[in-house]
């Protein structure tokens, strides 16, 4: 599977798991904007399309692309990457020792281990969570939003998440 991770250095080095997946070879670790591979599946929280089923022959032949940014970067970071193929995660909750319990404030090791699961690449997915104590954790939390997601269309994806939302509104 080819993961590639945009790293602006904008975070904590001894805390950002792009970093640590890049040292653990899970990731390729890309510094210039330049290079940023086009045609791969470009994870955006402002993209409209939801990732899905739909994209594994583009994850196949292109691989998936994360861009690991400040979130006051991150519009900008997106406009510059000029990537056709950009789609957002459907709602999960955060495992990760920064942001756990917290609605959509995935890491970037989360984020990969998202879409290989939803995508149907579960066995790629579990991979990822060697060299990460905490990552299984992300697992479990939303083991059932997973494989509610798992294997949709992103239509069906979007109508899944705003019911698992409207019921979160009304408790």
């Amino acid at each position: 599977m080819k993961l590639y991770i945009y790293h602006t250095n904008q975070c904590d080095p001894k805390k950002c798991t792009a970093l640590k997946m890049g040292r653990l070879g899970m990731a390729k670790i890309i510094k210039n904007h330049y290079k940023i591979p086009r045609n791969s599946i470009l994870l955006n929280p402002f993209a409209e399309t939801a990732v899905s089923v739909e994209d594994r022959p583009i994850i196949e032949k292109y691989g998936i692309m994360a861009l690991d940014c400040s979130w006051k970067q991150a519009e900008k970071v997106f406009k510059m990457t000029n990537s056709k193929n950009q789609r957002s995660l459907p709602f999960l909750v955060a495992a990760n020792p920064v942001n756990y319990g917290k609605p959509c404030k995935l890491s970037t090791l989360e984020a990969f281990i998202a879409i290989l699961y939803i995508t149907n690449y579960k066995k790629d997915a579990l991979s990822l969570l060697n060299g990460f104590k905490w990552a299984k954790t992300f697992i479990d939390v939303n083991k059932e939003l997973l494989e509610s997601y798992c294997g949709k269309t992103s239509k069906e994806i979007i109508q899944i998440q705003n019911e698992v939302l409207q019921k979160i509104k009304n408790r």
